[in-house]
């Protein structure tokens, strides 16, 4: 005697109204009118700094566009299917591309790595010694000389590192 389950499919949550991020909509939206008041204000206010609160207030405008953004892509629906972890769980139909877009990624990476290594650009590992050790540099420095002594002459010393 078998008995029969029944599993139901699994409903994403449906949001209403402005979905998820309601904190980034409403902080765009008082971003834009926040603006467009800043602008009237320079437009009709017949002040003498009229241009000063027009381009604020376009600023302003403009700078909502940050909350706009991520308010949509707050909002964006990815099914579960999609949101696979990459380390072990490739899908068979895409392993080919992917692996190939992955050994071509570390490749260059790892040529562009070796490459300032090699310049000497790099000294967090092996060799941490700076690639000018050891070499002389003179230092020069002018003396107001009236405590020392009462000639004004340059004066080189050499500092080796």
């Amino acid at each position: 005697m078998s008995t029969s389950v029944q599993i139901d499919p699994v409903m994403e949550r449906r949001y209403g109204g402005v979905g998820r991020c309601k904190c980034s909509f409403w902080f765009a939206v008082a971003h834009d009118i926040l603006g467009v008041f800043i602008m009237m204000v320079g437009v009709f206010g017949g002040l003498v700094i009229h241009d000063l609160f027009i381009y604020a207030g376009a600023i302003v405008i403009f700078l909502s566009l940050i909350w706009w953004v991520f308010w949509y892509t707050g909002n964006i629906d990815v099914p579960p299917e999609e949101l696979e972890d990459d380390v072990g769980m490739i899908k068979k139909k895409n392993r080919g591309l992917s692996q190939v877009v992955r050994r071509v990624s570390n490749r260059l990476s790892s040529s562009i790595r070796n490459s300032f290594r090699r310049n000497g650009r790099s000294t967090r590992e092996g060799n941490s010694r700076p690639s000018n050790a050891g070499a002389d540099m003179s230092l020069s420095t002018i003396y107001d000389n009236t405590i020392a002594c009462s000639s004004k002459e340059l004066v080189r010393e050499t500092l080796s590192i």
